[in-house]
C-alpha cells in the first residue's frame, strides 16, 4: 500500500491478498515523525469506505485483515536523563495498534461492502499511561547501563514490571478468539467487530509470562503450541493449549543455560522445532556497558527436535553453525528427516549488522551476501543418523525476510512461499557501512520447483492490480497481521 491504497493482486496469482501499507518497512535509516513510523490517531469506529476502482473477485473470502504496528501514545523515541546518565525509547516500543479492514457482502450476496478500522490495544500499561495523560515509564532498554538499570528498577517498584507491555507485535486466531500479543507480556482477547480488548488471556489461569508472537497451530491436532522466553530462569518455556484453547495440555521448562532471543517456533506433525541461537538476552552485560540483546559470534547455536508432548530430555539437538534467524518459513517431516525452512544470517539485524569494506569502497557498492542479509536456507535434520545437512535455496544474492505461506500447510510439506525483498541500494545508503534493510518488491518461492524465487514488484505486476481501496487515513509501518475469515469467528 502507497498513501493509503489497499491493493488486491490478480496478476501473479495473488488473488486475494491484501497489503495494508509498507508492513515490513521496518529499519529505515530515518526514523523521525514526519515518515511513516509517525502514530496516528484512533479514528472512532468504522468508517465505510466507498473510492474503489476496480472490482473484488465475487470468489474473495468475506473476512478481516487485521494488522498490528508499534503507535507510539506520546510521541516516539523519548529520551530521560538523570544523574545515571541517558537512557532513550527505541523505535518498536510504542503502544500496539490494530488496523483492520472489512470485508461484507450485502443484499443477495452480490454487493461488497468494505470498512476500516483502527484502535489501542487496551493493555493494563496503556491504560495506566492513557489515564494519567502522560508516559509513565522510564526507557530501559538503551542507553547508558547505570541509568538503564536505574530505570528498570523504578519501572518495577513504581509498576511491578520493568517494560510497558506493548501487545504491538502480532494477531493470531484460536478457537474462533484473535488476540493481539506481543512478545513480553500475554495476549490480549480482541473483539473483532469492535477492536474493542476484551481481556487477557492466561488460557484458565495455567500462563502467566511472555507469550509468543509466533505461536503454531499443529497439523492434524489442531493444537496451539506457544512459548515464552525469560531474562531469567526458566529461560525458555514450551506450551500446548488444547484445540478448543481451554486448557493447557502441556508447559515445559527446556533447561537452556542462557537466554536465547527465540521470535519463532516450529511445527511439524509429531515435533516443535526450536532454534537455539547465540543472539541473547543478558543483564549481566549492562554492567560491562554492553547491549542487553547481543549476537555472540564466538557462542554456540543449535537446533532442537522435541516430541509434541515431550519434556526437556526428549529433546533431540542438533549443532549448527552460529546464525540469527528471525523468522522461519515452515518446518515438516520427509522420510527420517526434519527440514527446516527460514531465513538465515550469521549476525543479527536487531543489533545491527556491519559490512566489511575498504576506505576505497563505498557501502553502497555491495550487494548482499551470507555475511549481511537474512537469506533463504534450509536446514535438513537427520533422525536416524543425527546428521546436518545445509543449504542456502535461493543463494546469497537475493535477501528476504517477513514470510508467509498457505496456513492449511503449516507444518506439512508445501511448495510456495511468499516474502517481501530488501531493497539494498536503499539499505546500504545508512552509511559508515551500517546495514538498514528497506524492503521493496515481493517474492514467490517455488520450493518444489529447482527452489526458484521470482521478485515481483506489486505495483508492476503485468496486468495490474485488479482493485484499489483507498482508506481514510494513513497507516504507519507494522509489524506481523492475519485475515481471518467469516467462516473461522462467531462475532458479526
Amino acid at each position: 500500500m502507497v498513501d493509503g491504497v489497499v491493493t488486491l493482486l490478480e496478476a501473479g496469482k495473488l488473488v486475494g491478498k491484501v497489503i495494508l501499507a509498507g508492513s515490513a518497512n521496518l529499519y529505515d535509516g530515518s526514523i523521525h515523525e514526519q515518515s511513516n513510523f509517525a502514530p496516528v490517531d484512533e479514528i472512532g469506529g468504522r468508517t465505510e469506505i466507498w473510492r474503489i476502482e476496480g472490482t473484488i473477485p465475487d470468489d474473495f473470502p468475506e473476512g478481516v485483515y487485521i494488522r498490528n504496528g508499534s503507535n507510539p501514545l506520546f510521541g516516539a523515541l523519548h529520551k530521560v536523563n538523570s544523574i545515571f546518565g541517558q537512557s532513550e525509547d527505541i523505535w518498536v516500543e510504542g503502544e500496539g495498534m490494530l488496523h483492520a479492514l472489512y470485508f461484507t457482502k450485502s443484499g443477495e450476496g452480490s454487493t461488497w461492502s468494505i470498512s476500516y478500522n483502527n484502535r489501542y490495544v487496551q493493555s493494563d500499561t496503556f491504560n495506566t499511561e492513557r489515564d494519567r495523560q502522560r508516559p509513565c515509564f522510564l526507557s530501559a532498554i538503551k542507553g547508558d547501563p547505570l541509568a538503564i538499570i536505574a530505570a528498570s528498577i523504578l519501572n518495577m517498584l513504581r509498576f511491578g514490571k520493568v517494560f510497558r507491555n506493548m501487545s504491538n507485535t502480532g494477531v493470531f486466531e484460536h478457537a474462533e478468539r484473535v488476540f493481539s500479543v506481543a512478545e513480553n507480556d500475554i495476549p490480549y482477547e480482541i473483539d473483532l467487530d469492535s477492536l474493542g480488548t476484551l481481556c487477557s488471556w492466561v488460557v484458565d489461569g495455567q500462563w502467566n509470562m511472555p507469550f509468543t508472537a509466533h505461536p503454531k497451530v499443529a497439523p492434524g491436532s489442531g493444537e496451539l503450541v506457544i512459548y515464552g522466553f525469560n531474562i531469567v530462569k526458566p529461560f525458555l518455556t514450551i506450551g500446548v493449549v488444547s484445540e478448543d484453547g481451554k486448557k493447557l495440555e502441556r508447559k515445559v521448562d527446556l533447561k537452556l543455560e542462557r537466554c536465547t532471543y527465540c521470535h519463532e517456533i516450529g511445527v511439524t506433525k509429531m515435533y516443535n522445532i526450536i532454534m537455539d541461537m547465540p543472539l541473547t538476552v543478558d543483564l549481566t552485560r549492562i554492567l560491562r556497558g554492553a547491549p542487553l540483546i547481543d549476537f555472540e559470534t564466538e557462542s554456540y547455536a543449535r537446533i532442537g527436535v522435541m516430541p509434541r508432548h515431550g519434556d526437556a530430555d526428549s529433546v533431540i539437538w542438533f549443532d549448527v553453525e552460529p546464525f540469527c534467524t528471525l523468522h522461519l518459513i515452515n518446518c515438516f517431516e520427509e522420510d527420517h528427516e526434519v527440514v527446516i525452512r527460514g531465513f538465515r544470517v550469521p549476525g543479527s539485524i536487531i543489533t545491527g549488522i556491519t559490512l566489511e569494506h575498504t576506505a576505497n569502497e563505498e557501502p553502497a557498492n555491495q550487494g548482499p551476501s551470507e555475511k549481511s542479509f537474512p537469506c533463504l536456507y534450509e536446514w535438513r535434520l537427520n533422525l536416524k543418523s543425527r546428521a546436518v545437512t545445509g543449504k542456502y535455496l535461493t543463494g546469497t544474492d537475493i535477501a528476504l525476510e517477513f514470510p508467509v505461506i498457505n496456513n492449511k500447510y503449516a507444518g506439512l510439506h508445501h511448495k510456495y512461499a511468499y516474502a517481501q525483498v530488501i531493497d539494498v541500494q536503499g539499505s546500504l545508503e545508512g552509511g559508515c557501512g551500517t546495514v538498514r534493510p528497506k524492503f521493496g518488491g515481493f517474492a514467490k518461492l517455488h520450493l518444489q520447483d529447482n527452489n526458484k524465487a521470482h521478485v515481483i514488484d506489486a505495483q508492476r505486476f503485468e496486468n495490474g492490480p485488479i482493485a484499489k481501496i483507498t482508506l481514510p487515513q494513513r497507516v504507519p509501518y507494522g509489524f506481523h497481521g492475519a485475515f481471518i475469515p467469516r467462516t473461522t469467528y462467531n462475532k458479526t
